[in-house]
């Protein structure tokens, strides 16, 4: 338990230098990591730094994807607009 607070206050201290846009995710994916290799054999930093690597993969595939959707979104909308031009 000892280490898992180590490694909590520890991934605090990194996060905070990191600015906010590169952390999306990481928190989130390193706590369930840390919990995650606490149960697999006492390996919570590992677990941690795992689960804040695949957190931060994962919030930039969504806000990728969000964007290309919104896009999509904009397209079909000016594709739905009437022409301007007269018959």
């Amino acid at each position: 338990m000892k280490h898992i607070v180590i490694a909590a206050v520890a991934a605090c201290f990194a996060l905070s230098s990191i600015p906010a846009a590169e952390a999306k995710g990481c928190l989130k994916g390193a706590a369930v990591g840390a919990v995650a290799g606490h149960f697999a054999h006492h390996h919570a930093i590992l677990g941690a730094v795992a689960g804040c690597v695949i957190g931060h993969h994962m919030a930039v595939k969504k806000e990728r994807e969000e964007k290309a959707r919104q896009q999509h979104e904009r397209d079909w909308q000016a594709h739905q607009e009437p022409s301007q031009h007269p018959i």
